[in-house]
């Protein structure tokens, strides 16, 4: 699967929203990529995670880590690919947590997997996360980057696709100058 083809399954499910959102760091855009569009369809998201599963197999990891909420379904898919087992990075009072049991040891090789990124918060606590346990992070796996090129990693980083989407502060937005409604999208609320 390359670029056109990940975007072209954006825009035909219907995952590919235009308007004026408020997405999960705050920010706003005029474009949204809602993944739980592609993930709620098996069929497409097997394809996507087996694609990512191709590239993360030359960097050997023992284990996949993906954040709650979409990184989880991603993690799951593309560790079953790799015959690896696949852990959960959930919200915790500082940044990311493992519960249920899981942990990583020390030198452990592990990617890091994840839809979409806008600003990098939850790949960063992932990175923290796999930090604190010592764990070696041997790639980051992304969906979609829509970032245009501003968040990079200490990481071999590597997205399906990547896509230049315009995003702004709140007191620079323009869509607020012109007064258009506002959507919030996402599984995290934060303050504009």
């Amino acid at each position: 699967m390359n670029q056109d083809e990940l975007l072209k399954l954006f825009k035909d499910s219907g995952a590919l929203l235009e308007g004026h959102f408020k997405l999960s760091s705050g920010r706003h855009s005029d474009v949204y990529y809602e993944k739980f569009t592609l993930l709620k369809q098996p069929a497409l998201c097997t394809r996507i995670c087996e694609e990512m599963a191709r590239r993360i197999k030359p960097s050997a990891p023992s284990a996949i880590v993906g954040p709650t909420t979409g990184g989880i379904i991603i993690a799951y898919d593309v560790a079953r690919y790799l015959g690896i087992e696949a852990l959960y990075a959930e919200p915790g009072e500082k940044g990311r947590i493992f519960k249920r049991g899981f942990s990583l040891e020390k030198g452990q090789k592990i990617a890091i997997v994840d839809d979409v990124l806008t600003t990098g918060g939850s790949i960063r606590e992932c990175i923290d996360l796999a930090n604190a346990y010592e764990a070696r992070i041997v790639s980051i796996n992304l969906m979609l980057e829509r970032s245009n090129g501003k968040v990079t990693f200490d990481y071999p980083f590597d997205a399906l696709a990547s896509v230049a989407a315009n995003d702004w502060s709140t007191d620079e937005c323009p869509l607020c100058a012109k007064g258009e409604p506002l959507t919030q999208r996402g599984s995290r609320k934060f303050q504009a």
